[in-house]
Order: C-alpha cells, then structure tokens, then sequence
C-alpha cells in the first residue's frame, strides 16, 4: 500500500528536511515515528527538501507498508510521537505509480518580510527586515519573473543548463499591516532560488538593484549567481498540486 501524507512543520531547530549524518533534520524524526509505529524501516520520500530554517504548511512524502492502515487512528499515533513543532494534518492511500516529488505539478512558496519593528516573537517565522520598501518596483520585478526562464544564476544548484529551467505560473504581493507576503506559484524550485529571487526583490525595494539588472540575470549566458540571498527564516513551503 502507499500513502501520501501532508505535514507541517517549523524548520527552526532542523538542518533541513533531508537526513543528514549527524544532524537533526525533520526526514529522521517522520522515520524514526513511521518506523515505530509499523514496527518495520520505514522510509519515506517527499516532494522536496526545504534547507535549514525553511517552514512547511504542506509539505507532503509518501511511504509504502504492507499494512492496510486506519488513517484516522494512524494520523493520531504519528501525531503523539513526532516532536511539538511538526503535525501530520492528513494521509491518503495512493495509487502505487503515484511519487510524492514526480508527481507534482507545481509548488507555492510565500516569504513574509516584516518592515515594521521588530517582533520578537516572532523573529525564527517572519524576517524581520525593520526597513521601508518601494512594493511598486517589487511588484514590477514580480510580473517580469512570471513565465518559463532560466534561473541558473538563482541558485547554487550544480547541474547542465537544461536543467535550470523552471516556469513560474504566478508571482504576487500582499501586505498585512507591516508584514509583506510574496507569493510564487511554480513548477519547480531549486535549492535556494527563493532565498535568491527574494534578495533581489528586497535590492529592488531599496532601489539598490533596478527590474533591468534582474531581467539580465535570468538571460545572461555566462553564469553569474546573484549574490543576495534572504534568510531561510521568512520562506515557506505552502502548498502542492498532483
């Protein structure tokens, strides 16, 4: 049988999701509890990493047991063993061709900037950024990233060109008093290129970095990483569609 699982989590006190020799990281702990509860190893295989740091609303991995599970008894003992800042908040049976990362055909992303005073309570969720930005220009570097491009010099991905190709379907700017969420909807994100393209929104925001100098980093021909990259604490992984 396999399931496909959804998760939310608080990556603060993690190296990330992926497993990592001699460091916490939220796959260990979600196999650890799987492979307890079924009484057998467990692994699991999800639609991403998200880096140290980054937050989770909809995370998703699927597993494979032999069991046929009760999901509503299920979900609840996963939920009483994982650590406090991670909850299962659903599981589904899936087809056996069905992968929780080839899957999927987009992602959304949202990073929250705060440019108001600080919060501390509030400082490892939301980047407390404490300074004024222009939200037309960023709105203007918005609608220039929308479509298919290649962000090879958005991320620190080591691979050939064909693979740096990503298509964002949508990209937009909300406001909630003080707090900026910027929203991407795309088909696939490399490891940092949120981080990335936010440090070139906040540049734009600044006007330190013009919708021009950003518009020549997604064509240039010779590779040039963009040297902005925004902290992992404001990123999140919010939502996923099969």
């Amino acid at each position: 049988m396999r399931y496909l699982a959804i998760i939310e989590y608080v990556g603060t006190n993690y190296a990330g999701w992926q497993i990592q020799k001699d460091e916490v990281t939220i796959q260990a702990e979600v196999e650890k509890v799987l492979s307890r509860i079924l009484n057998t190893p467990t692994k699991v295989y999800a639609s991403g990493r998200t880096d140290a740091g980054v937050h989770a609303l909809g995370q998703t991995f699927h597993f494979d047991t032999i069991k046929k599970l009760d999901l509503d008894k299920f979900t609840y003992s996963v939920n009483s063993l994982l650590p406090s800042d991670m909850r299962v908040i659903n599981i589904v049976e899936k087809r056996e061709d069905f992968h929780a990362r080839y899957s999927v055909k987009s992602k959304r992303y949202d990073y929250l900037i705060n440019t108001g005073e600080y919060n501390p309570f509030e400082r490892d969720l939301v980047y407390q950024f404490q300074r004024k930005l222009d939200l037309n220009k960023i709105k203007e570097a918005l609608d220039a990233l929308v479509g298919e491009h290649c962000f090879k010099n958005f991320t620190s991905k080591l691979e050939d060109d064909s693979n740096y190709v990503r298509k964002i379907y949508e990209a937009s700017l909300t406001t909630e008093g003080d707090v900026i969420r910027i929203s991407f909807v795309g088909s696939g994100f490399m490891r940092y290129m949120m981080r990335m393209i936010v440090g070139c929104l906040i540049e734009i925001g600044l006007g330190k970095m013009s919708v021009m100098e950003l518009k020549i980093y997604l064509v240039e021909t010779h590779r040039k990483i963009v040297p902005y990259k925004a902290p992992a604490c404001g990123l999140y992984l919010m939502e996923l569609t099969y």
